[in-house]
């Protein structure tokens, strides 16, 4: 990567809230963020927006009669992009790219209309616009007023990485000297629960029980634990080290499994193990302070990437960390809500680990940290991120 990329905004809502004090202040919490939802017949440990980012998009929702007809997977992204341009103080006089993408997109609206087309053999005149993948971008795109690129994408669970490095792409090509980039997902509904249970991929623990849902972190765990949350992060990219920034996009990597399953990945994950390497090509692997790890809380998952970590590693290991023990794995949403908690560690110089951890580590300054991603499909991502 010959220049640096400025992140130059960054927002979020999730179920840690909606702005960047209220979600340092639920990471320092050891507590984690589940509720209860009524799904798939069954309760269901999730992870829902918090009260405040419903809210916002609420309040979204209700300020124009063509956004009452919007899934919450745009409405989400609307929320977010909103916050991040404000605060990098770009106007609709600049210029910039949009890329928000999304793993399963319209996921609400999209199984609402189906549900109504099966019982009485008719489909709604917006179901298709609505419940179109690109949908997310464009609206954002309308709701901003802007003039550039726009681009929607599902690559699964590394969605919002891959969005993030295609915008490193325009910028470096110069076709862009600005890019919002991000993921969003609305996964909490009856199909998709149904599809993970089917995988037998999803969490079988009591909220009731004085345990974690999604025990993401313990690479010693019998059971899958793996949790869905919902949520959407976005941020703002600039071309070179610009004074304000809150931190530099210093590498990137990418790499794709050579599957043997649809959803399968290797025992030391080599997907993971190309994505990292590249993005540390020019690193001192010392001088690398943390992994945000994908871990989605499955046996599998989370063992391959400590292996692929251990591979690329050795014996000297970053600090190792995850979110989704605290809010769930939040599909093409995920990748940028790992790179919201590295940013958040960079700027307090606090590292969050993973309450239940048996891993013993030696505190250091956090300056440099790597963000892992993943989708099904083996799709692998890793961001290296460094203090400005």
């Amino acid at each position: 990567m010959n220049n640096k990329i400025s992140i130059m905004a960054f927002s979020s809502i999730s179920p840690l809230g909606n702005t960047s004090a209220e979600v340092w202040e639920n990471y320092l919490d050891p507590k984690h963020c589940f509720t209860k939802q009524f799904l798939d017949g069954q309760e269901t440990p999730v992870a829902a927006l918090s009260t405040a980012s419903k809210e916002i998009v609420e309040e979204i929702k209700e300020s124009d009669i063509k956004y009452k007809f919007l899934d919450n997977s745009v409405l989400f992204a609307l929320a977010a992009s909103r916050i991040a341009v404000e605060n990098a103080g770009w106007t609709k006089d600049d210029v910039f790219g949009i890329n928000i993408g999304s793993s399963r997109g319209a996921t609400d609206l999209f199984e609402k209309h189906y549900k109504e087309y099966l019982e009485n053999g008719k489909a709604q005149t917006l179901a298709s616009p609505t419940t179109t993948l690109g949908n997310i971008s464009s609206w954002i795109a309308h709701d901003l007023q802007n003039n550039g690129p726009e681009i929607s994408h599902s690559i699964t669970c590394s969605t919002a990485l891959h969005a993030v490095l295609n915008g490193i792409a325009w910028l470096n090509s110069g076709m862009a000297d600005k890019f919002l980039t991000g993921g969003s997902e609305a996964p909490l509904t009856d199909f998709t629960i149904a599809q993970m249970r089917a995988l037998k991929i999803y969490s079988r623990i009591n909220l009731d029980e004085e345990s974690w849902p999604n025990l993401a972190f313990d690479f010693d765990k019998t059971l899958n634990t793996m949790v869905l949350g919902e949520g959407a992060a976005v941020c703002c990219l600039e071309t070179g080290e610009k004074e304000n920034a809150m931190a530099y996009i210093s590498g990137f990597g990418y790499a794709t499994e050579i599957l043997e399953h649809n959803i399968s990945i290797s025992a030391e994950a080599d997907c993971f193990q190309k994505s990292m390497k590249m993005a540390l090509k020019n690193e001192n692997l010392d001088g690398i302070d943390v992994i945000v790890m994908h871990a989605p809380g499955t046996i599998k998952g989370d063992l391959t990437e400590l292996r692929a970590i251990e591979k690329v590693f050795g014996s000297n290991l970053p600090l190792l960390t995850t979110n989704k023990w605290k809010i769930g794995h939040t599909f093409g949403a995920s990748g940028l809500l790992s790179l919201e908690l590295a940013l958040l560690m960079i700027q307090h110089d606090t590292f969050i680990g993973v309450p239940f951890a048996k891993m013993d580590f030696k505190k250091r300054p956090i300056k440099k940290v790597l963000i892992n991603a993943v989708g099904f499909g083996g799709n692998a991502v890793s961001i290296l991120i460094e203090k400005a």
